[in-house]
């Protein structure tokens, strides 16, 4: 059925009567596994908790049991009745799944949204915001003289404008000039190859009004390019083709284009990533990736639509500033909302609130916004199957809720989502399916990790309620908030948001599988929450991160399915004992939480694979000191018989209990941090460690700040260590830091070392971050050239001797990031800061009065630059071409006109 599912699922919107079919299908399904599901529940047996004496309860339970097993025998014939019910109507359906030539033939939905780009290349200039910087951008590649055939890929998510970007840059009079001979070739989703180069070859034969190649509609593709080819040769040319999907579509397109050193071009525009950087790449051509409209341009443009060029009314600039908001800065989405708004009624705000509320169904049922509802859904419909669910989770987030990377993760794989592939692990195989989304253009990166990955996503907002619209009708995500107060009767996942209301006589709901929550804090939400688990036995996945709890809930421990269990930030303070029941949890993350042990029963959970325990006490900045405000969890002896463990924080390490020999034991571990450290120790530690040769991030903190870490005892390092935080008195760099090929981020805290760190750390070819916080006892930092190429931060607090720091000429070329913070004894600025010409975000703060000298010549790059001075009681930003300088009352102090100006002395000298 599942496989059945993957196929039909792309071709239920073409046909009402196979969408019905479908869902009955998918219900079919969901039901059998809820059933083979209860089953199993009643296999486990349950019986021994009560011993061998207790002859009426195991006898009561046996009868239970053999009642349990009569009703699901009845459920198996039902479900077999409605399955030979459903293979019947297949019967009658097949031919729905037999027209030949899908891929060539367009249905309405997709001749739609063929029509709806038609349109957008139709727009006047005047009409479009934000586009002669673009245009500009591209035609200076286009028209560059001296080179072969080049690339320009223009990349972005659907409606954001690349085909109106790229139509207006192809219809310029320069660019028509250039070239000798012109061709726009829509390709989408759906398409022939021969269609696609008849399509080449007509437009190229009627601009010269040649007549066509005779047999020109008999011709195979290889005929074709051919044709196209010998056509092209000796002219300079330039085609554009619209809406690629593939990279197989371009290797086989790129063919038929001779690449002579006539200057020709090639425009494409693409929603994947990956088809954007592989057309430039044989080219030595340029990537351009669209970004949505800034906040000015995007309330440009609505203003401009909505209002047809008057101002907004001051009664409805709130309401406005928010549905904006949720357009994301995506052209087309304003554009559609502002028709929409054009017709309501201006002086009524109540009928803007409500639109605004219920902008969902809006996109989901007005016709008006039709055009963006099909453009958007392509996206969609375009994802392999493996891919779907994973997006329609997505749904179960919070509008504008930021989405943790690993989170993430761990939920695709508990939900069963993630499937094994041979020679990975589920992680790795999830990350992939992760970065498939974002090279799709569905989810966007806020915040990255050192190594380039997603740290915190978002998916639009748009993106989102279609996610919303597709998981309600599948019965897959229902959402419960102070809004809705009727809760669904079968859906496979619950998310709860808020306070949410109608809860008083909800006991049950069908099919769940998993239940999340955010943001609820009050007692009776957190109540029926946890109430609904003892009737929803079935449940797999539950994330009760920041609830009001304070002991951990008796309804978990019968909940014999739960792979994942997230408890992060409750006051929860023990693990009972009885935690051995959950034999199938995989995940148990008890972050932020009180718990500072686990009971020896945790060792029955074989298929635990990620053991997160640990709590980081707040502290204010920056009178803090690290190691009495992170505690982690004191480990059960024979912890090393949980051998799928694969991340494993904070283990504090008690002298003489066994447990750090019983770490080398676990040798699937890829994150590993521990805890309270003795010098006596360090033996035992590095020779378990060497046995860890999957470890990709070690954190190890020592027992106390005067503590030596002697990590010298280690020879065979994990190879593929790619984080690396040493926390504690080391006096020296371990010598097996210089072999880390592969390590990404360095962060040495309260090391006191006496020698250079740089001296270890220069030759590592992946380097990314640096952190030193008071861990060098030295005067000087020297960057030396052609060293540190791929370092991108650089981070330097309280090196409480340090007086230069100097970055010769080829040193740190990437550095987008400095930020220098109490290092009381600096005297100036970096020396050769002035050449780090990709630097973005630049600090000095709690420095002495004395360091006021700056040097930064005019940089577009530079996005953020502060300069705080404590004893002065003032700090400087430079934002927007400007330096504003402020009291510490964030009052402003002076502004100046531009960055230049800030070359002069006397600038120089007054900040």
């Amino acid at each position: 059925m599942i496989a059945f599912l993957g196929v039909a699922d792309s071709m239920e919107e073409k046909d009402a009567e196979l969408k019905v079919w479908v869902k009955q299908v998918r219900d079919a399904a969901y039901d059998i596994e809820e059933t083979l599901d209860q089953f199993v529940l009643h296999q486990t047996n349950i019986c021994a908790q009560y011993g061998p004496f207790n002859f009426l309860v195991r006898l009561c339970l046996k009868i239970s049991k053999l009642r349990a097993r009569l009703a699901i025998a009845s459920k198996v014939q039902s479900l077999k009745s409605r399955v030979s019910n459903i293979s019947e109507r297949h019967q009658r359906y097949c031919f729905k799944f037999n027209v030949p030539d899908q891929g060539s033939s367009l249905t309405p939905a997709n001749s739609f949204a063929t029509d709806c780009r038609g349109d957008a290349l139709l727009l006047e200039e005047c009409e479009l915001v934000g586009i002669d910087g673009r245009k500009r951008q591209v035609i200076g590649w286009l028209l560059e003289v001296g080179s072969g055939l080049k690339v320009v890929s223009i990349v972005g998510m659907g409606g954001l404008g690349k085909s109106t970007l790229a139509k207006k840059v192809y219809d310029d009079a320069a660019v028509r000039k250039h070239f000798h001979s012109h061709a726009w070739i829509t390709v989408s989703e759906s398409f022939k190859i021969e269609d696609v180069l008849k399509d080449l070859v007509q437009q190229l034969f009627d601009e010269v009004k040649q007549p066509l190649p005779e047999g020109l509609n008999t011709m195979n593709a290889i005929r074709l390019k051919e044709v196209a080819k010998e056509f092209l040769l000796g002219r300079r040319y330039i085609v554009v083709f619209d809406d690629v999907w593939a990279i197989a579509v371009w290797q086989s397109i790129q063919l038929a284009l001779p690449n002579k050193n006539d200057g020709s071009r090639v425009i494409l525009t693409t929603r994947i990533n990956d088809v954007g950087s592989y057309s430039v790449l044989e080219s030595n051509g340029y990537k351009y990736e669209l970004k949505p409209l800034t906040e000015e341009e995007s309330w440009t443009l609505f203003s401009r639509k909505t209002f047809q060029g008057s101002a907004c009314p001051s009664h409805l600039e709130e309401i406005s500033e928010n549905i904006l908001k949720k357009c994301g800065g995506l052209p087309l989405a304003i554009v559609a909302i502002s028709g929409v708004l054009t017709s309501k009624n201006k002086n009524n705000i109540e009928e803007w609130q409500v639109f605004n509320r219920h902008l969902g169904f809006e996109l989901e049922a007005n016709y008006r916004l039709e055009s963006i509802r099909v453009i958007l859904q392509i996206s969609f419909k375009e994802l392999p199957f493996y891919l779907k669910p994973c997006l329609l989770y997505m749904s179960i987030f919070p509008e504008n809720h930021l989405i943790e990377h690993n989170t993430l993760i761990r939920l695709w794989i508990a939900e069963g989502f993630v499937k094994e592939r041979e020679g990975r692990t589920l992680e790795e195989v999830a990350e992939g399916y992760l970065n498939e989304l974002i090279n799709r253009s569905l989810i966007h990166a806020i915040q990255s990790n050192d190594d380039g990955s997603l740290k915190l996503g978002h998916i639009h907002d748009f993106y989102r309620e279609i996610a919303v619209s597709k998981s309600r009708d599948h019965n897959f995500v229902s959402t419960v908030n102070e809004h809705i107060t009727t809760w669904p009767n079968k859906v496979r996942c619950l998310s709860v948001h808020g306070t949410f209301g109608g809860v008083q006589n909800k006991r049950y709901v069908a099919r769940l599988r998993s239940l999340l929550t955010f943001d609820v804090i009050d007692s009776q939400s957190t109540s029926c929450a946890v109430q609904l688990l003892s009737s929803c036995k079935m449940v797999r996945v539950l994330d009760l991160r920041g609830v009001p709890l304070e002991i951990f809930p008796k309804e978990i421990l019968k909940l014999l399915h739960l792979r994942y269990l997230s408890l992060r930030s409750t006051r929860i303070k023990m693990i009972p004992r009885s935690i051995k029941n959950l034999q199938n949890l995989e995940i148990l993350d008890l972050k932020q939480t009180l718990v500072t042990e686990l009971p020896v029963e945790i060792l029955k959970l074989q298929f635990i694979r990620q053991l997160l325990v640990y709590y980081h006490g707040q502290y204010s900045y920056p009178s803090f000191e690290p190691f009495e405000h992170l505690h982690g969890f004191k480990a059960p002896v024979g912890i090393g018989g949980l051998s799928r463990l694969q991340k494993l924080s904070f283990v504090e390490l008690n002298h003489g209990s066994g447990i750090i020999r019983e770490i080398g034991m676990m040798t699937d571990l890829r994150r590993l941090s521990i805890t309270k450290l003795r010098r006596e120790d360090s033996e035992t530690l590095c020779s378990s460690i060497e046995k860890l040769q999957k470890l990709r991030s070690l954190s190890i903190r020592s027992l106390e700040g005067c503590e030596i870490l002697d990590l010298s005892f280690m020879s065979s390092p994990p190879r593929f260590l790619q984080r690396l935080y040493l926390k504690g008195c080391l006096q020296k760099v371990p010598h097996w830091v210089q072999t880390l090929q592969g390590l990404v981020k360095v962060y040495f805290q309260w090391s006191q070392l006496m020698e250079n760190p740089l001296e270890y750390l220069q030759d590592l070819p992946n380097l990314v971050h640096i952190e030193f916080l008071r861990c060098y006892v030295g005067e000087t930092l020297c960057f030396k050239g052609g060293k540190f190429e791929k370092l991108r931060l650089l981070d330097l607090d309280r090196l409480e001797g340090l007086r230069s720091v100097t970055m010769e000429v080829g040193s740190v070329p990437l550095l987008e990031k400095l930020v220098i913070r109490r290092c009381n004894s600096l005297e100036r600025v970096p020396a050769g800061i002035e050449r780090v010409v990709n630097m973005k975000f630049l600090e000095f703060i709690d420095m002495p009065e004395d360091f006021v000298e700056i040097f930064l010549p005019d940089r577009q790059g530079l996005d953020h630059c502060r300069i705080a001075h404590i004893p002065e009681v003032y700090y400087a930003y430079w934002k927007e071409g400007r330096w504003m300088v402020y009291s510490l009352e964030d009052t402003l102090v002076k502004e100046d006109c531009n960055k230049s100006a800030m070359n002069t002395y006397e600038q120089r000298k007054w900040l």
